[in-house]
């Protein structure tokens, strides 16, 4: 995962821990899951909009 050590991404979880707290980090990473979350499903509505309105051309050009 991105070339990290598993020691290394252990000494960057220990650093998160000491600068943001325990408590803010399981926080922090429920919203950036959300944030993820809605990412696809915006991504998803777009692709199946645009899947739409290609099919709607290409019917009328038929």
């Amino acid at each position: 995962m991105f070339g990290l050590s598993p020691q290394e991404l252990l000494v960057i979880a220990v650093i998160v821990v000491l600068l943001f707290g325990a408590k803010k980090v399981p926080e922090f990473f429920a919203s950036l899951g959300k944030g993820i979350k809605e990412f696809k499903k915006a991504m998803h509505e777009e692709e199946t909009e645009e899947k739409k309105e290609h099919q709607e051309t290409k019917t009328e050009r038929d």
